[in-house]
């Protein structure tokens, strides 16, 4: 009796109608989705500046910055980061320089090419000469009068100008990598004019590991596709993803870390739950090592809400109040619970106090179709319910076993630091491919390695040297960790009772700021730079023993060398007699002193030996440098040496 009573509560439970606040997770993205609006931060000026030829005023193409806002008070106040808004509000120094370089661009290049019959591109040498030789005339003395204006794109259409009520800096760091005065929350509150918007309610609990989370925003990639019409513009769209930890920046202010993908132009954007509350605000997302500077998806920190409750203290916002949601909301309760006629009536009065919004445009056809045309109704409607949510049970049940079994035998760092500290003393086991093993020189420290061909192929010596009970950490750096997986179940089927697959890999044990090792002698600066490279994306290059690499001034190109392989000689000509200045190694950078100096190459790099390069440009220098403190110290210490040992040198020489 009693089994069969709790059977009849649950079948009771799952028949019985959802409460009034239980959103599907469709409604809450929907509830959400109109509040937010695309913010443009635009600076057009006027540019007077002398190319030699006498003074002329030019008016270069707008520098534009875009992000994601969204309103936080349905009177007209949005919420986006301060580093989207920057450009336009506070006019940065560097904002003013990319205006000048368009402008001699424009000024001063573009006649000078079309005299020449070129277009840019054509010639870059040319162009770069030419270039160079038009900004050392003007650009100290080219004058700028800036334009700034701040706008917010509906999904209207509708394009409102915007003022910045509140402003709280982007982090920033300065040249010995350490935080600016100004070090702040990167949040910005902005006024539209007076009117009915949509707003986000903001959350009252703080986020917890795994709990799932939805951006939305307007990715530049999206808004950039060559496949997509302007629509692509008035339309946010949404990524997926849970909490998956929590972070602090330089100055202890909290993050927190999601795996939902994310790209240049989320910034500002709304990270919400499945409740359509505020769960925070994207700030930032993680570059990967390579050249291009890609996103690096699975590693993007948020700002929490709670942190943007104090930012508004002090401010007219009422947090989440708005008469349009009241209307929206109605609307879409009675539409997804098929009561067409409610739903037409409160769509359209949500629609009459802030016109064709996308959202609301799509809601209100569909419910004005299903009005007209009902969709038949299943029967019976319980039993089928019932059977749905069986058979959905089963299915999410199986996916979860299915995602559990495949997880049974990872680990991740933190799990290996803690049984390390325990005295369990696991056995770190490098099981990457042959290609990966050459490529990187970078190891967890104390780690073996293992041919993952020779483990798979069942030869007797291609196994590690531990207990059969000793725990085993096998990593490598394939996706999913697809060898690790195949060598740690060959090592089981040998009778290896606890082996345990690295989760991340090497990758996700270097995102962890963990200690790594190098597999033979490296300087501190090369390793540094190892650990913030994605080295399958990097451009390399190789020469020949006795090859020139660079030629005392040649145009640095923007580019460094990191030595992967071989050795390079540094030589001068002085009064006609060539001196090796020094002799580098591997893991040792070579012509970044050019790219600092903004100069011509100081001396003519050699290959020794046979090497092998790795490209590191200059815009990936600087962003290391600035993002990466351990690197800008390393490079600073280097500076820092060879300038001693120059004034050493030149103290010999005098005597």
């Amino acid at each position: 009796m009693k089994w069969r009573l709790i059977l009849v509560l649950a079948v009771l439970a799952i028949l019985a109608p959802a409460a009034a606040s239980a959103v599907t997770l469709q409604e809450a993205l929907l509830l959400a989705k109109p509040a937010v609006a695309l913010v443009t931060a635009e600076v057009r000026a006027e540019v007077t500046l002398n190319c030699g030829s006498g003074t002329k005023t030019v008016r270069p193409s707008p520098f534009i910055e875009t992000g994601t806002g969204w309103f936080v008070d349905g009177r007209g106040y949005l919420i986006t980061n301060g580093h989207v808004v920057d450009p336009a509000h506070r006019l940065p120094l560097w904002v003013i320089h990319e205006l000048k370089k368009m402008a001699i661009d424009q000024a001063c290049v573009d006649p000078v090419l079309r005299a020449q019959g070129l277009v840019r591109g054509q010639r870059p040498d040319i162009e770069d000469s030419i270039r160079r030789e038009a900004a050392a005339r003007a650009m100290s003395t080219a004058q700028v009068t800036p334009r700034p204006l701040l706008s917010v794109l509906l999904s209207s259409g509708v394009s409102l100008p915007a003022e910045v009520v509140k402003f709280s800096p982007p982090p920033g760091f300065d040249a010995n990598g350490k935080p600016v005065a100004d070090f702040g929350r990167d949040l910005a509150l902005l006024r539209v004019r007076e009117g009915i918007y949509p707003a986000i309610r903001l959350g009252d609990r703080d986020a917890r590991i795994g709990d799932p989370v939805h951006i939305i925003g307007f990715p530049g990639v999206v808004l950039s596709h060559e496949l997509l019409n302007k629509s692509a513009t008035l339309e946010a769209s949404v990524t997926n993803g849970a909490v998956s930890g929590y972070k602090q920046d330089a100055i202890g202010q909290d993050f927190i870390q999601t795996d939902a993908a994310a790209a240049h132009g989320n910034s500002g954007g709304p990270v919400v739950g499945d409740d359509a509350m505020l769960i925070g605000v994207l700030t930032a997302t993680t570059l990967s090592g390579g050249s291009s500077g890609a996103i690096l998806q699975g590693f993007n920190f948020v700002i929490p809400a709670r942190d943007v409750k104090k930012f508004l203290d002090g401010t007219p916002v009422r947090p989440g109040e708005s008469r349009f949601n009241m209307a929206w909301m109605a609307g879409l309760d009675a539409l997804f619970a098929d009561r067409y006629a409610t739903a037409v009536a409160r769509l359209r009065e949500a629609n009459e106090m802030q016109p064709d919004l996308t959202d609301v445009k799509h809601a209100l056809a569909e419910a004005e179709r299903k009005l007209k045309n009902p969709p038949p109704r299943p029967f019976p409607w319980a039993w089928a319910t019932l059977g749905v949510t069986v058979l959905s049970a089963g299915v999410y049940g199986g996916m979860l076993g299915r995602r559990l079994w495949k997880n049974r035998y990872r680990i991740v760092p933190a799990q290996v630091i803690g049984a390390i500290e325990a005295g369990r003393n696991p056995k770190l086991v490098d099981v990457r491919t042959k290609t990966d093993f050459e490529t990187s020189p970078l190891r967890l420290p104390g780690a073996v390695r293992l041919d993952p061909d020779a483990v798979l192929a069942g030869r007797p010596d291609a196994e590690p040297r531990a207990e059969r009970d000793q725990l085993i950490v096998v990593y490598d750096t394939t996706p999913h960790e697809a060898t690790a997986e195949k060598v740690s179940h060959a090592l089981r089927a040998r009778g290896f009772k606890s082996v345990r697959i690295l989760k991340g890999g090497l990758g996700g044990w270097t995102n962890a700021r963990l200690p790594v090792e190098s597999k033979s002698h490296m300087p501190s600066i090369g390793l540094e730079i190892y650990k913030n490279l994605t080295l399958g994306d990097l451009e390399r290059r190789t020469f020949k023993a006795g090859e020139i690499i660079f030629k005392e001034g040649a145009d640095a190109k923007g580019e460094a060398f990191l030595i992967h392989t071989g050795t390079v000689q540094a030589k001068r000509t002085f009064d006609g007699v060539e001196k090796l200045l020094s002799t580098l190694g591997e893991g040792e950078l070579v012509g970044e002193l050019a790219l600092f100096r903004e100069a011509p190459r100081s001396a003519d790099a050699i290959a020794a030996t046979d090497v092998e390069l790795i490209v590191i440009n200059n815009d990936r220098l600087d962003w290391l440098m600035q993002n990466r403190p351990q690197v800008a110290r390393e490079m600073v210490r280097r500076l820092s040496e060879w300038v001693v040992r120059t004034d050493r040198e030149r103290a010999l020489s005098n005597r």
